[in-house]
């Protein structure tokens, strides 16, 4: 069975993208497999399409690793030269002590077993352990590295995070007006969130959670429950 974006899929369908032209670039994202020219779906869900990428929207909270995605992880274990680090999926994911800005043997980053790592997935095969590296291509760690120690980290669903990351999404703009915050958010379901309390480190956490079943035309009413809220109990 042949199927089109927009289409409810389920694993072994047959995927057609269409080529009108052949400069174009076409990009296979999660629950997309291709085998010699064939293009097929590996899990259920709504096949979709932002810019060139196309995928499989699901609801999952189990994550599989994904080459050049951000994820974020705790790390649980030293082996050597090498971190082992929690991200949700079936396997720990490796990082280098070389993976981060300016890392050699002399100067070796401060990474502590049970810190939180916010980082990119270099390999991701099913064949193969994840690896992370903690800078960009031309070798600056950017937003990358070991994350702060105050702040919360939870989990959420995958699809509450493609919601959130959308560019449509106005959760995060709003919100910004409310109060400063930092935050990094991994593809792989977990969320780091800091802000100036406690209280409302919470509070933006409970609302990020709302959100997966909140209507777009809805986030403003949210937003201003959030601050409401926080301002009655301040």
């Amino acid at each position: 069975m042949e199927v089109n974006v927009g289409n409810i899929v389920i694993p072994g369908d047959r995927i057609m993208i269409p080529m009108n032209n052949p400069k174009e670039k076409v990009i296979l994202g999660p629950g997309i497999r291709r085998e010699d020219e064939i293009i097929y779906a590996c899990k259920a869900g709504i096949l979709r399409k932002r810019a060139a990428i196309y995928y499989v929207d699901s609801y999952q909270k189990r994550y599989v690793p994904n080459r050049g995605e951000n994820v974020v992880g705790v790390v649980t274990q030293k082996v050597g030269d090498i971190f082992k680090v929690d991200i949700g999926a079936s396997d720990p994911a490796a990082l280098s002590y070389l993976a981060f800005e300016g890392a050699s043997k002399r100067n070796r980053p401060d990474v502590q077993v049970g810190d939180i790592i916010f980082a990119k997935l270099l390999i991701a095969s099913k064949d193969m352990e994840p690896e992370l590296v903690c800078v960009d291509s031309h070798g600056k760690k950017g937003k990358l590295g070991v994350l702060g120690p105050d702040g919360m980290l939870f989990n959420c669903s995958l699809n509450l995070v493609r919601k959130i990351l959308n560019p449509n999404n106005p959760f995060f703009q709003l919100f910004a007006k409310e109060q400063p915050y930092e935050i990094a958010i991994g593809m792989n379901g977990k969320v780091w969130i800091n802000a100036r309390s406690v209280k409302e480190t919470i509070a933006l956490a409970n609302a990020i959670l709302a959100v997966e079943f909140t209507p777009t035309d809805q986030i403003q009413a949210l937003c201003d429950d959030i601050a409401q809220t926080m301002f009655i109990y301040d």
